[in-house]
């Protein structure tokens, strides 16, 4: 009997992704998990995440043995709908963040922006959805949302290092610096989530970038003018 040789599914993987029937049946899947959880996002901004796996396939015109074959089950959707969500969120941010010459004013941008869509009403269900589903799917989900999560810090570790070579920042250690922002970002924007502020959201994004700004070692531009006058 011949056997098999060891890397033998190293090349029938690549065969198998040669092969056009192949090749459309993973297009058909993404296809339909796309369908899935765009759906889930609709559905979400409606009625937050209140609605039943039955009603979902429903108005994704999906059958719901078509559901179970992408996901396991309802919670399985929601950290699919979470990632999706952080991951758009954070091409934005960078795509805009690439209009701001300096790594400092990106910086900032990238810290106030999250805070800054508070006022965004037509968000409001999203937000919540967010800071409800963040900490549940946490102890269920810990590496994935770990891995999400991840997004934003690697948002800020270029334009902290950039700006550090440019003698903007001194921060005692900018992986550590970094998440411990990606933290309290976070943490900000889970509170007013549903917490009502008693600032402008605008005074509340800028004490959040000063206080970081503070912690990695920089100063504010004014501060600096003050001090030469």
């Amino acid at each position: 009997m011949t056997t098999a040789p060891s890397n033998q599914s190293a090349w029938a993987d690549r065969a198998a992704a040669r092969s056009p029937m192949v090749q459309r049946s993973r297009d058909r899947s993404i296809q339909q998990t796309t369908q899935i959880v765009n759906a889930a996002i609709d559905l979400i901004e409606t009625k937050g995440s209140a609605f039943t796996v039955q009603e979902l396939a429903k108005y994704a015109h999906v059958a719901l043995q078509t559901f179970y074959h992408h996901f396991a089950g309802r919670d399985e959707l929601l950290l699919a709908v979470f990632e999706h969500v952080l991951a758009a969120s954070m091409s934005s941010f960078e795509e805009r963040g690439r209009q701001l010459s300096d790594p400092l004013s990106r910086l900032r941008f990238y810290v106030t922006v999250t805070v800054l869509t508070l006022d965004d009403e037509t968000q409001e269900s999203s937000r919540r959805f967010m800071t409800a589903e963040h900490y549940r799917l946490h102890q269920l989900f810990p590496n994935e949302l770990t891995a999400a999560n991840r997004l934003y810090t690697d948002l800020l570790i270029p334009e902290i290092v950039a700006a550090t070579e440019l003698g903007q920042l001194t921060p005692n250690d900018i992986e550590a610096d970094a998440w411990f922002i990606t933290e309290l970002v976070m943490a900000t924007f889970h509170h007013y989530a549903f917490a009502s502020n008693s600032v402008p959201t605008e005074e509340l994004a800028e004490g959040l970038w000063q206080f970081c700004l503070r912690s990695l070692g920089g100063r504010s531009p004014d501060v600096g003018a003050t001090e030469n006058m």
